[in-house]
């Protein structure tokens, strides 16, 4: 019987090298590829045929939705599975909406793997059924809720969020994402209302938190005058 090739996009060498010989030992599976940068699963992609990719969403040279989108553009019967440490909750939804196939945390056992592979190329969606709860949540929020929730912003005000988080000033945002200063402003402004957040020290410290811990914290809307 033909294996399933799987290729492995992963930046974290031990990670990466562990889960390609986990893969080899599994029967009907095989791992026919590894690349730790947008630049080397560029190349192996072209010169491997694959099945399904084993794809982290942060690469050292790139993002990982950014590759999903351009290897699904271009080769549509990829099915790929989204491999992250991130929170499901702010990333899932984008990586479906990128045109991956599945999410898997890393901190899932081993077994999630191949439950997800054979999901995929079935032709269905592999998500936790918590994950499956969160997504109708958002097709159909609550327009009453006023919880800081990251799904409720873009892809861009997510990135702004994170580089706040990470210390990143205005003007280094701007160099970093190739935008004017202006424009980041106004996306700092977006986050600010989209999160319930009442001035700037509290986006920052709501942005610092998410990025050192993975927690989420809100001092509460602003309120009416209040200078933000």
């Amino acid at each position: 019987m033909k294996k399933i090739r799987v290729l492995i996009v992963e930046d974290h060498p031990f990670f990466r090298s562990g889960l390609a010989q986990w893969l080899n030992q599994q029967e009907g599976v095989t791992c026919c590829g590894e690349a730790g940068s947008v630049r080397e699963a560029r190349k192996v992609m072209a010169e491997t045929p694959h099945d399904v990719i084993l794809m982290d969403l942060r690469l050292g040279d790139g993002e990982g939705l950014e590759l999903i989108t351009e290897v699904i553009r271009e080769h549509p019967q990829i099915r790929i599975i989204a491999l992250s440490q991130f929170d499901e909750d702010t990333y899932a939804h984008r990586s479906l909406k990128a045109g991956a196939r599945g999410y898997l945390m890393k901190s899932e056992a081993t077994e999630a793997v191949l439950t997800a592979i054979e999901t995929v190329l079935r032709g269905g969606i592999h998500l936790s059924p918590r994950m499956s709860v969160r997504l109708l949540q958002n097709i159909f929020p609550d327009p009453a809720s006023r919880t800081l929730d990251l799904a409720k912003l873009t892809d861009r005000e997510l990135q702004v969020f994170q580089l706040l988080g990470g210390g990143l000033s205005t003007i280094e945002i701007g160099k970093y994402l190739k935008l004017s200063p202006k424009t980041v402003e106004t996306y700092r402004e977006h986050l600010k209302d989209k999160l319930f957040l009442a001035h700037a020290p509290a986006l920052l410290r709501a942005a610092t938190l998410w990025v050192e811990s993975g927690r989420l914290e809100n001092e509460g809307p602003a309120e009416p005058g209040q200078k933000r």
